[in-house]
């Protein structure tokens, strides 16, 4: 009898990758030696693309989308996973060149997979998903070049986001001062600060052409906008301060000047959470299990339905959900 299930899958409509719910089969899963149950997923920015349409982001189809997953695994082909084991994979090109987690089965290939900390549950993984593990990179990132609590305040970017909301409480737990900048203070500044945010700084403070050196402010920035935001960010580095790029929802440019760099010692930390190699990850992930407040990750995380993703999608890049949504793919 062939196993039937869920997926979301992108497919090309008149030149347009365009996202539907469709039953497939085991057979339309890619030839490879892991085969898990997803349980859940998530959805970000770049799925809300996919699904929508509104950028390239299937480079190949059809393709199921979703860029992360979490499950168990049924059989593996690969001596290094057993059934039963539980695991996760974020990146690796899921939803872009690989069949993705909106599914409630997968194939894998075994280089991509990250076991869950014993500590951590398969919907915690997801609570925290792509974006929460981008967030620990990026905190990582102010770590490993020497930045602590004692050197000053911490400026978060998109911090209602989902890796902004994530890096906010990181930071917060491991002792840092955190300044959370978002377009919506009002709105989320109770939230925000229920995470530890100790200050709110509206989002027009930094999306604003910049001087090439402002004042010193920030011993660190963990930065998801990009772009003005980005350059104005850069330009308040106190000396010898980080920052950790990982995001462009406010635009891909940059329009900054060296000077930052060359007067002020300033570093420039880009962090990509696709192709991290498997040491990162684990080291991310096991950061992530000991650290990050399971009653954070409660208040700033909801279960969504696959099922509703495709209605979901617009309102993630309008910038109208606030923190992390899992997705539960048998709903």
């Amino acid at each position: 009898m062939t196993n039937t299930f869920n997926a979301l899958v992108a497919e090309d409509v008149e030149g347009k990758a365009v996202a539907s719910l469709k039953q497939i089969s085991d057979a339309d899963l890619p030839d490879l030696p892991v085969l898990v149950e997803v349980a859940y997923s998530t959805i970000n920015y770049k799925d809300g693309l996919a699904l929508t349409g509104a950028a390239p982001i299937c480079r190949k189809l059809p393709l199921i989308c979703g860029i992360d997953l979490a499950g168990t695994v049924l059989e593996s082909a690969d001596p290094a996973f057993s059934a039963g084991d539980k695991i996760l994979v974020n990146g690796y090109g899921l939803s872009e060149v690989h069949n993705g987690g909106y599914s409630q089965r997968q194939r894998l290939n075994p280089d991509w997979i990250v076991r869950v900390p014993d500590s951590m549950s398969l919907s915690d993984t997801m609570a925290l998903g792509t974006a929460g593990y981008t967030s620990m990179l990026c905190v990582q990132g102010l770590q490993d070049q020497g930045v602590t609590p004692e050197d000053g305040p911490i400026l978060v970017t998109g911090a209602a986001g989902g890796v902004g909301s994530v890096a906010v409480s990181l930071l917060a737990g491991l002792g840092y001062e955190v300044h959370a900048s978002t377009g919506r203070v009002e709105a989320q500044g109770d939230f925000l600060r229920g995470l530890g945010a100790s200050a709110l700084v509206p989002r027009q403070d930094h999306a604003r052409d910049s001087k090439p050196l402002e004042k010193e402010l920030w011993a660190g920035v963990v930065d998801t906008v990009g772009d003005k935001v980005l350059a104005t960010a850069i330009a308040q580095t106190r000396y010898e301060g980080v920052v950790t790029a990982c995001g462009l929802a406010g635009g891909a440019g940059l329009s900054s000047s060296v000077m930052p760099f060359i007067l002020r010692g300033v570093t420039l930390r880009g962090i990509d959470s696709v192709m991290a190699s498997q040491t990162r990850r684990q080291r991310a992930w096991d950061a992530l299990a000991e650290t990050m407040s399971r009653e954070h990750l409660a208040s700033l995380s909801a279960t969504v339905p696959m099922s509703g993703l495709l209605e979901l999608a617009p309102s993630i890049l309008a910038g109208e959900v606030a923190g992390r949504l899992i997705v539960d793919v048998n709903a």
